[in-house]
């Protein structure tokens, strides 16, 4: 099976949900032309309040179907864009990249890999449980998370739902994803 973009969303307000677009600019070093959290530096009232002029390695929010797929099974209501993703992917495994990973998206855009997506209680503004479903503890006590990884945007591009993934892995050794 080949990688491909699903959906594309944006919201120019705060808050988890971001609604489905036709299509998605996005620019290099700020991310999705009209999201709330494009910009060079931090976005996300949290991290601005703390620093804000740290850097912004969250510019766009990738998330994949089958994770969608493995919460709709379990009786969550979600849907492309209700967890905040930018991206929704199918048959790429995403936590699985290493940090640095550039993501070819459609025939321009290029989004390199900076970290997993942290998930926070927002997650159960949307439905009780979903932030246990995202975030918790292996058999060997590590915490795993499986909202999505966060990136920056190298190389500017529409991306569009049907648009092909190429994967391409960094230089030198892997590094594994951390939060970001």
């Amino acid at each position: 099976m080949s990688a491909l973009v699903v959906a594309v969303c944006a919201s120019a307000h705060h808050g988890v949900d971001k609604t489905r677009q036709t299509a998605i600019e996005l620019l290099p070093g700020l991310g999705v032309s009209g999201d709330v959290h494009a910009g060079e530096t931090v976005q996300h009232r949290s991290r601005v309040a703390k620093d804000p002029s740290q850097p912004n390695l969250r510019q766009v929010h990738l998330v994949h179907a089958e994770l969608l797929d493995e919460l709709l099974a379990r009786g969550f209501e979600v849907a492309p864009g209700r967890m905040g993703e930018n991206v929704t992917t199918r048959g790429v495994d995403l936590l699985g990249l290493a940090t640095g990973t550039r993501l070819h998206l459609g025939a321009h855009a290029i989004v390199e890999v900076t970290g997993l997506r942290n998930p926070c209680g927002q997650l159960n503004g949307i439905q009780e449980g979903l932030l246990a479903a995202t975030r918790f503890e292996d058999a060997e006590g590590r915490v795993v998370r499986k909202a999505g990884v966060m990136g920056v945007v190298r190389h500017g591009g529409s991306v569009q739902p049907g648009d092909e993934i190429r994967i391409e892995p960094p230089e030198g050794p892997p590094r594994p994803l951390e939060p970001v």
